[in-house]
């Protein structure tokens, strides 16, 4: 395994170093990643990259606190000596982005009501609310049709643009982000083993049962680091794939991992219920 041709305006590519911090999905529990990311600012150590593995957003009570605090800690790792390259500090798109992302555009869907609904069930409506929207507003519009409900996204554009920083935030994440080497890959919710990156479309989010059903290998790196896992099952290491969700903004634990080239679990973090 080695390097794999990729989109780089879509996926990461890491380059060569001795640390790497995975974060598990946060949720919106910003509290919890102020006091991951101290812990990582105590044990930063030169070359180190950072990934955090999707779902900043959704859920949880702080949305704006957890994406301000994302932000902040990237500008902090930017500026370390001798100064950090931007993409060293990757944030993947989870599926609370992705669903962010098409509810914005939601006045386009064939079925926009029930695909609100949809979404309410995992959990969106912690972003609407953050960014002074209802979800019961948007599927009300969504009966009213296209007029409506462009009405009611338009409003919520107004105010992701009032929080400073946060359009910047959406437009630089990544689909998945995978070593130089092919030592690892990082990915929010799953996978399709038997598919390349570049073919996985939706499935990093919707195919949490990928890194179950892998019985190698995946073809383009040696091990899989997921972030949400349905199961919450907190820190988990099997054969082909790493996983650290413990079910933070739903009254668990956020981890994060430093790990080595080859998968090592060089440090561990952990911020709320043990």
């Amino acid at each position: 395994m080695g390097a794999v041709a990729l989109d780089e305006t879509r996926f990461a590519i890491l380059t060569p170093t001795r640390r790497i911090w995975a974060i598990a999905p946060v949720r919106g529990a910003a509290s919890l990643l102020r006091e991951i990311h101290a812990g990582i600012e105590a044990r930063f150590q030169r070359g180190d990259r950072i990934v955090y593995l999707g779902d900043i957003i959704g859920v949880g009570s702080d949305v704006v606190g957890a994406v301000d605090e994302v932000l902040r800690f990237r500008r902090w790792v930017l500026a370390q000596p001798p100064f950090t390259h931007p993409d060293d500090v990757v944030v993947l798109r989870g599926s609370q982005e992705e669903m962010w992302r098409n509810l914005l555009q939601i006045q386009f869907a064939a079925a926009a009501g029930e695909t609100l609904q949809w979404m309410e069930k995992r959990g969106v409506g912690a972003t609407v609310e953050a960014y002074g929207g209802r979800l019961a507003e948007g599927i009300a519009a969504a009966r009213d049709g296209p007029t409506a409900i462009a009405q009611w996204t338009s409003r919520l554009r107004i105010g992701l643009r009032a929080s400073a920083g946060h359009g910047l935030f959406h437009a630089m994440l990544k689909r998945a982000a995978i070593t130089s080497d092919g030592g690892m890959l990082f990915v929010n919710a799953g996978l399709d083993p038997a598919r390349g990156l570049g073919e996985q479309g939706d499935r990093f989010w919707w195919d949490a049962g990928g890194p179950d059903r892998m019985t190698g290998p995946h073809p383009e790196a040696r091990l899989v680091v997921r972030g949400a896992d349905p199961e919450r099952r907190g820190v988990v290491r099997e054969t082909h794939w790493l996983g650290l969700d413990d079910g933070s903004g739903e009254g668990g634990a956020l981890n994060a991992l430093c790990l080595s080239p080859d998968g090592e679990v060089l440090e561990t973090l952990t911020a709320g219920p043990s």
